[in-house]
């Protein structure tokens, strides 16, 4: 790990592979000293980058970029052994963060303020106004495990580049992909103390981070209830909570099956299902029902499980046998419950195969908690109207998407849904970085995204000039 300028290399803890746990990699289990230690450097750093001019951030990122682009079939292999992510999927993950480095620096870069029409109040005519935006100071970025290194950029890039110092708690599964990535920063000349990145269980790490008062931001993305507690201790300071989510697909009686067919093959299966905008949920309009799935099924039993590492593999296995069996456990209850299991769901290790999951009643667990897993739950509607109804029936609210010829019914779907993110004539699985990315309910609060993760990661100032009698 990285402490205040120093690379600390015990052999705490070992990372395996999920697919064979074989060693990949060992690490550090940081310690409440060390974490103090990083607390006070950060300090010091975020001070070395408030005065740092926004030239000089833009141009230590896009030398990081640089680098990036030319690590990414080492990246690539590192995100893939960790994570358990095909290495086709791997790359596509290392392929993009060099871009994502120069949009962050130029967003960082056109920070600015805005102009107050102050003489529109009384007793405000001949005063001049304009807000000011400054960094934070001392940012948390605590990050998820199912993308290893764009999860970790999309915090860290926009913080660095608004100008804050960064205490960097990668996931435990997955933290080899963020070390690689900080001596990718440290080499690019970022500012002493400008970013720390800390090993260890997220339990011990987390409180001990987040309810400290040096830290003004914290940037977590993972579980809801994970989220909850991260609320609860973490006192007067700015949080961007990226959470669970449960995403709907509505196709409805007039939509292109095959092209939902084929939407809904990707969108429910990439990384395993262990996305936070995966499909989850199909809800399919009655009269289109079977078509749906004729087309559906052929496209999921297609998908090869297997080695991350091996050519013909399209899916990997889940981050770790366990998670493995809940997800069987959980498609399997659903069976038992009266649903009906149409392709998929046994597990060998950490693999588990695709599944199909039809007639599943919105109130399952299979609807209605985040599964994180390679499965789909299939329930039949009756129209648009119902179809709206059940994808807002959950505690959560980050993405959903809607097939329809319909313009009217496609209206009434983004005005009408409860969600972050909605996608017309495709699954809620696509993000591009200049969106805002962020839900609703239980999924979370903030938007992450370049320009919007550095609103989130700087404060704002109100400026009044008086006239001198």
């Amino acid at each position: 790990m990285y402490v205040a300028g120093e690379w600390i290399g015990r052999e705490d803890a070992t990372v395996v592979s999920p697919f064979d746990g074989e060693p990949v990699g060992t690490v550090p289990e940081a310690t409440p000293a060390e974490v103090e230690r990083a607390l006070r450097a950060a300090v010091a750093g975020a001070a070395a980058m408030r005065a740092l001019p926004g030239a000089e951030r833009t141009a230590i990122l896009r030398r990081a970029a640089d680098r990036a682009d030319a690590k990414v079939e080492d990246l690539a292999r590192t995100i893939a052994r960790e994570s358990g992510k095909t290495l086709t999927e791997a790359r596509g993950e290392a392929g993009r963060a060099g871009e994502l480095l120069r949009v962050s620096a130029a967003e960082g870069a056109r920070m600015h303020g805005e102009t107050l029409p102050l003489d529109a109040s009384p007793g405000a005519v001949g005063k001049l106004g304009f807000t000011l935006r400054q960094p934070c100071g001392v940012v948390v970025a605590i990050a998820p495990f199912n993308f290893p290194l764009l999860l970790v950029l999309h915090k860290v890039a926009p913080a660095l580049a608004a100008g804050n110092a960064v205490i960097l708690k990668p996931a435990t599964q997955t933290p080899l992909t963020a070390l690689a990535l900080t001596e990718l920063l440290v080499g690019a000349g970022l500012p002493d103390h400008a970013l720390q990145c800390l090993t260890g269980a997220g339990g011990r790490l987390g409180p001990l981070l987040c309810r400290d008062h040096r830290v003004r931001k914290v940037s977590f993305t993972g579980s809801t209830a994970v989220g909850e507690r991260i609320a609860a201790v973490a006192g007067v300071k700015r949080l961007s909570l990226e959470l669970g989510a449960s995403c709907p697909t509505l196709v409805l009686a007039d939509a292109d099956l095959d092209q939902a067919a084929r939407a809904i093959a990707t969108g429910g299966y990439a990384n395993a299902g262990q996305v936070c905008i995966s499909v989850q949920r199909v809800l399919v309009d009655r009269a289109v029902h079977g078509d749906l799935l004729d087309a559906l099924l052929p496209q999921v039993d297609a998908i090869r499980p297997g080695d991350p590492l091996a050519d013909g593999t399209t899916m990997g296995p889940l981050i770790s046998e366990d998670e493995a069996r809940r997800v069987q456990t959980v498609v399997a209850a659903a069976g038992a419950r009266g649903a009906r299991l149409l392709t998929g769901g046994e597990r060998d290790g950490a693999l588990v195969s695709p599944a199909v999951v039809d007639g599943v009643d919105p109130s399952d667990p299979l609807s209605q908690d985040e599964l994180f897993g390679p499965a789909i739950a299939v329930t039949t509607v009756d129209g648009v109207a119902e179809a709206i109804r059940v994808a807002n029936d959950t505690s959560y609210g980050l993405g959903a998407g809607v097939f329809t010829r319909d313009i009217q019914a496609a209206l009434r779907f983004v005005r009408d849904v409860d969600c972050g993110a909605l996608h017309v004539n495709w699954t809620p699985l696509w993000r591009a970085d200049p969106m805002p990315y962020g839900g609703l309910k239980g999924s979370g609060i903030g938007k992450e995204g370049p320009r919007y993760a550095v609103q989130e990661m700087t404060e704002l100032k109100a400026v009044v000039f008086h006239d001198v009698d």
